[in-house]
């Protein structure tokens, strides 16, 4: 299993947002140089972002974007499930409706558990956890 770029890029620029908390809207240029992704992708990425309520922006000349909710409160999991959708390694995890064979399959309970580990771990990293962490420096997130 292999997260989008999207999705890691959406995790980059919300720390990126946290690590500039409190001194004004951050312009997509700006986020572009700190975090090395495209302007027109970070528009692409604030989108849903700005619709689920994570950031905010202001217009004008002086306008870019903030965080609208405290870098503690958004985790890792809820990033990914506003980029990429339920964090489900199967569909059958999601909805055990789509698969005849979900209330007998062994692999499908497999699949729940992992689902639901994984979930707990992203569960529990926040981008202040991220922010925080000193291995970074000021790298806003990794390549791979």
């Amino acid at each position: 299993m292999k997260l989008s770029a999207k999705a890691r890029y959406a995790v980059r620029i919300l720390l990126d947002l946290a690590m500039y908390q409190g001194q004004g809207p951050v312009r997509t240029s700006d986020i572009s140089e700190h975090t090395g992704v495209s302007v027109r992708f970070i528009e692409q990425i604030l989108k849903p972002l700005k619709k689920s309520a994570l950031v905010e922006s202001t217009r004008g000349s002086s306008g870019g974007y903030t965080l609208s909710a405290k870098p503690e409160e958004i985790t890792l999991a809820a990033i990914i499930r506003i980029i990429e959708g339920p964090l489900c390694l199967t569909h059958c995890c999601e909805n055990p409706a789509v698969c005849h064979r979900s209330p007998t399959c062994r692999s499908h309970r497999a699949w729940v558990r992992v689902t639901q580990v994984l979930e707990a771990e992203l569960e529990g990293i926040s981008i202040k956890d991220l922010q925080d962490d000193d291995i970074l420096n000021s790298i806003h997130g990794c390549d791979c």
